[in-house]
């Protein structure tokens, strides 16, 4: 008999949509190689962010500032060879986007053409209206991303929860807004009072993903290196951590050390 392969249903921004209607919570994750993007969409994840982060937790950079646009595009490709089913978001890097809408969508189509992924993120509201609707026009799909923006780490000059002050609330309440309006299909809320991201998912006929933004957000994303326990030195309030694989590492590489000088390792089972 010959096996009838299972179709598998792929994540688009229209699923998010729908999600987000029926009141289903959207799962978001960060990965940067095949080997856990693979993982991650095998275990159901709805969407990996191939991150900026990368410049942090791959790269050892103190900011996410460093990372190139052909660097991104390196580690997104790697990311979609491992996805049969899950949505694919890439950061647009610091510089690639911020000086005018031209040179956004050339970046973002370089993204989309060299790396097969499925749509592109990047930071800021009203002063990157011109640029999402420009990448929008040319039919690519743009997350935005408003509240702390790391990219603007030197400018905030602290990574403190942003908009608790009235003003800077109702900029991004407006930026919000005008991220939908200029086509936007999903919006990341980073570390902001969790009401406020109550008000603003509310207030949006797309997806809200928080970090660091309370529960009533649309979804929730968090980087792989955090919650599975990676990175040991990062512990904000918002992270849960699922695992402690770098004790578990930690202590499989000592024990494989340790078999090594022994002789233990290889045995004759484990030798042709």
């Amino acid at each position: 008999m010959s096996s009838v392969k299972k179709e598998i249903k792929r994540i688009t921004t229209n699923t998010l949509q729908k999600m987000k209607a029926s009141g289903e919570k959207i799962s978001m994750i960060t990965a940067y190689d095949f080997s856990f993007a693979k993982i991650f969409d095998g275990a159901g994840i709805d969407i990996i962010l191939v991150g900026d982060s990368a410049s942090n937790v791959i790269a050892g950079h103190e900011t996410t500032l460093p990372i190139t646009l052909d660097q991104m595009i390196y580690h997104a490709g790697a990311v979609v060879r491992g996805v049969d089913r899950c949505l694919i978001v890439v950061d647009l890097p610091f510089g690639s986007y911020q000086s005018n809408s031209e040179i956004a969508l050339a970046s973002s189509i370089k993204i989309m053409k060299e790396s097969g992924a499925h749509s592109v993120k990047l930071e800021g509201g009203e002063e990157a209206i011109d640029s999402v609707k420009k990448i929008v026009g040319a039919g690519i799909p743009v997350m935005g991303h408003l509240g702390l923006t790391p990219q603007s780490i030197y400018k905030f000059g602290t990574y403190i929860v942003r908009a608790r002050e009235n003003s800077e609330a109702e900029k991004l309440k407006r930026d919000a807004l005008l991220l939908q309006e200029a086509g936007c299909f999903a919006i990341v809320l980073e570390k902001i009072p969790a009401d406020l991201a109550k008000e603003v998912s509310k207030s949006l006929s797309i997806p809200t993903i928080g970090i660091g933004a309370g529960g009533d957000c649309d979804g929730q994303v968090l980087v792989m290196h955090d919650l599975l326990g990676i990175n040991t030195e990062f512990k904000p309030r918002f992270l849960r951590q699922y695992l402690n694989l770098s004790e578990q590492i930690t202590t499989a590489v000592k024990q494989y050390v340790a078999d090594v000088k022994s002789n233990d390792f290889p045995n004759k089972s484990e030798s042709y």
